[in-house]
């Protein structure tokens, strides 16, 4: 897997090196940003759609499906708990990130809950569902 780098451009807006692919990230004008590129979030959620499609695709392939294209629709938003129970985290709300996923193709029913299930193990999902830890480190230098 491959490193990214984030560097400070201007304002909000970020420079991300990605291999050799470059990209720009900054905040929505309401938060401050000039608004040129996606937000974190944004990304955060390209990065499960990209995912979850690329995994359904090379599963269809291998297993001969007649899956055409698919196309994944995205949000993330926190909602308050009202639950009773759930209050025992520490935190009072929850994250939610909703996905749907559009498949086109002769898929039978059979062939189009497999790869509901399949989306669900793509590896992005996996990583965002399981908690990862973030280990930290940060330098004061002039790069």
């Amino acid at each position: 897997m491959g490193n990214v780098t984030v560097k400070y451009i201007n304002n909000l807006q970020l420079g991300i090196i990605a291999g050799e692919h470059r990209l720009i990230a900054d905040e929505h004008k309401e938060k401050g940003g000039d608004d040129l590129g996606p937000d974190p979030y944004e990304y955060l959620l390209a990065a499960l759609g990209s995912c979850t499609a690329m995994t359904l695709l090379m599963y269809a392939r291998r297993k001969n499906m007649p899956l055409e294209s698919v196309e994944v629709d995205l949000s993330f938003k926190r909602e308050h708990k009202q639950d009773a129970a759930e209050v025992e985290e520490k935190r009072n709300f929850i994250e939610k990130i909703t996905r749907e996923i559009h498949v086109k193709g002769n898929l039978s029913e059979q062939e189009k809950n497999r790869l509901l299930e399949i989306a669900q193990k793509c590896p992005v999902h996996k990583t965002i569902t399981s908690r990862p830890e973030v280990q930290d480190t940060i330098f004061l230098n002039q790069r």
